[in-house]
């Protein structure tokens, strides 16, 4: 990467940006984790908020890569590992860490993944059909070109939420084999037809996400990831979480739901049920983004940010 992608890359401001830094409320002296380092965005911004540490992870290699830099402006402050966020506790440890007092996830892919055409994430630039974010593992490509139509129309359906899952799988069995990001945007346009100009998304939008998330295993590590920071945080520390999509949103939410306590009401039909897991925390306000933004960055809109404090309650496994 050129010094002036590098520079782009740390200056790009996530969605949310302000928000959940104010969630996070960093304090002098206090760790940090950015568990979805990226372009650096949520580490730079917490870094100026106050004289803390922040402990950047991330799974992409080449994003690690972008870390040293930031470590050079702040020495002794900032720390970059490779690895998923779902395994922070783990990876902490390396560095003596047992305990944080704020951790942000900004969930899904980065600007610089989605911006590189290379990456294979986008539909609007033709590249290879990778969508790897660790560059390890079989490319996306391995899978649409080997696997049964059954089981891509069940990965469409259910991590894009495509109600023509089974249309766009039997066109794609039918044109094997894909290797580019523009074949399949297109196969997918021309197999939904007149149905795609109901949508105001690009036709692709729902295949290309539940593709990603499949070959990442993103809502799988999601949950880990939440799990983790039950873990790591102090009493009176926060998490703060931005997500792009329904269904991480929805984990988010009945996550905190779960762990603040919170039960169904009850009726005069079903009696009100007790909490499964103790109050390990309380919960914040949820955000989403201003129409300034979405003017601004058009894949801000479907953002929300959710945050939550830890309470004093011990993890309960």
């Amino acid at each position: 990467m050129s010094d002036a992608s590098t520079t782009a890359a740390l200056t790009h401001a996530p969605v949310l940006l302000p928000e959940a830094v104010a969630a996070l409320a960093p304090r002098d002296d206090g760790i940090y984790v950015d568990g979805t380092f990226g372009a650096g965005g949520y580490s730079r911004a917490m870094l100026a908020a106050a004289r803390c540490r922040v402990i950047g992870i991330d799974r992409d290699p080449r994003a690690v890569g972008l870390g040293d830099a930031l470590a050079q402006e702040h020495p002794g402050r900032f720390t970059v590992l490779e690895g998923r966020f779902g395994e922070m506790e783990a990876l902490l440890a390396t560095l003596g860490i047992s305990a944080v007092a704020g951790i942000a996830l900004d969930l899904g892919v980065s600007s610089p993944q989605l911006d590189d055409p290379a990456r294979g994430f986008s539909f609007r630039a033709d590249g290879p059909l990778d969508m790897r974010m660790d560059l390890a593992g079989k490319p996306a490509a391995d899978f649409i070109n080997a696997a049964p139509e059954e089981e891509i129309a069940d990965v469409i359906a259910r991590f894009g939420e495509e109600r023509h899952a089974k249309r766009i799988a039997h066109a794609i069995a039918a044109s094997r084999p894909l290797a580019r990001t523009g074949e399949l945007a297109q196969l997918v346009a021309d197999a939904l037809g007149p149905y795609a100009k109901r949508h105001k998304i690009h036709p692709a939008t729902r295949t290309f996400q539940a593709l990603r998330l499949w070959v990442n295993d993103e809502l799988s590590e999601l949950e880990k990831g939440l799990v983790a920071a039950e873990r790591v945080l102090r009493p009176r520390g926060r998490l703060a979480v931005v997500s792009f999509h329904s269904l991480e949103d929805r984990i988010v939410k009945q996550f905190f739901a779960s762990r603040s306590g919170r039960v169904s009401a009850g009726s005069r039909h079903m009696p009100e049920r007790r909490a499964a897991y103790p109050a390990t925390f309380t919960l914040l306000a949820a955000r989403t983004p201003r129409a300034a933004e979405i003017a601004r960055n058009p894949r801000s809109r479907s953002a929300r940010l959710r945050a939550a404090e830890r309470t004093s309650v011990p993890f309960a496994a």
